[in-house]
């Protein structure tokens, strides 16, 4: 069970009141209509977390409003609609801040953990390199995170009782998938920050690292079902999916892997901080594609584009 540590909150940042997800800030994660699966789709929701424990508050370098930069601002209520229709998810309650559920365990800034070498990992990435590994050690703009190392110990331990049972319940819920309908796939349900660079404006980007994690009739019914539903909607551009699809996605088995990146003024307050009157209705647009997605692999939506 988690310590009790995590039942400290911060009670602010900014004006905004951070509160816990879904599931409770005592649990590691929550899943919901698993034990009885009637749906071989999951949607998985690794970064909604939004309980910060003491230790994350006492070590910031940065002010603690910078943290809403690293949250996928209620993700989980973006899984609503798909809940309540029966369909299995999973959703993390620690806040990317803490670890990082889409990144390799290696992804490690060594030059912020203590006790731990250079060598004893593999020539960092660019996200590494960029301050995101899967400990977050600085933002763009803001600078390093934390006023002191991390030890390795707690990082390893990070990984240990949180990171890697996170992953083993994705794979253990898919396999169940596939022995049971033949086939699964996960939907990685994410938020991005608006794109401003593009003019025309992005709602949700479907990913499929590069027709490395679906098959093509997955990704090319999910990008035409949103823009017949009127979302504007692109594949792999800027997000093509991280280390989740990486994963659990295993084509050559049936099991197919999908990111859902959904723009944040799409569902929230003018701040990004709070939900809007449009969450809702996104929610339901979530749940019509996994239902989408749940008659294309049952063989009943055979023509993915039109």
């Amino acid at each position: 069970m988690p310590s009790n540590k995590w039942k400290h909150m911060a009670d602010h940042i900014g004006d905004n009141i951070i509160l816990p997800s879904s599931g409770g800030d005592d649990e590691d994660f929550t899943t919901c209509n698993v034990d009885d699966l009637q749906l071989p789709l999951l949607i998985s929701v690794p970064h909604a977390g939004r309980v910060y424990s003491e230790d994350i508050m006492s070590n910031l370098a940065v002010p603690a409003v910078h943290l809403l930069r690293l949250e996928d601002r209620y993700a989980d209520r973006l899984a609503s609609s798909a809940i309540s229709r029966g369909f299995p998810t999973i959703i993390a309650h620690r806040p990317r801040a803490w670890i990082d559920l889409n990144r390799k365990p290696s992804e490690l800034d060594v030059a912020m953990i203590e006790g731990l070498s250079s060598s004893q990992l593999p020539a960092p990435s660019r996200k590494v390199r960029g301050g995101l590994g899967v400990v977050p050690s600085r933002l763009h703009g803001a600078g390093n995170l934390w006023r002191r190392k991390w030890q390795w110990a707690d990082i390893n331990g990070r990984l240990d009782s949180y990171h890697e049972p996170y992953h083993a319940s994705i794979s253990e819920i898919l396999e169940r998938m596939r022995a049971k309908f033949g086939g699964a796939i996960l939907l990685d349900l994410h938020s991005m920050p608006p794109l401003k660079e593009d003019q025309d404006g992005v709602d949700m980007i479907i990913g499929d690292r590069f027709g490395q994690s679906a098959g093509s009739r997955y990704s090319e019914l999910s990008l035409a079902f949103l823009q017949q539903s009127g979302v504007r909607a692109r594949l792999n551009h800027p997000y093509a999916g991280g280390y989740i699809l990486e994963r659990h996605s295993k084509i050559e088995h049936d099991i197919h892997a999908l990111q859902l990146e959904v723009d944040r003024s799409y569902y929230l307050d003018s701040l990004l901080r709070e939900p809007a009157s449009g969450l809702s209705a996104v929610a339901n647009i979530i749940a019509d594609l996994a239902m989408r997605l749940t008659d294309q692999m049952n063989g009943r939506f055979l023509l993915a584009a039109e």
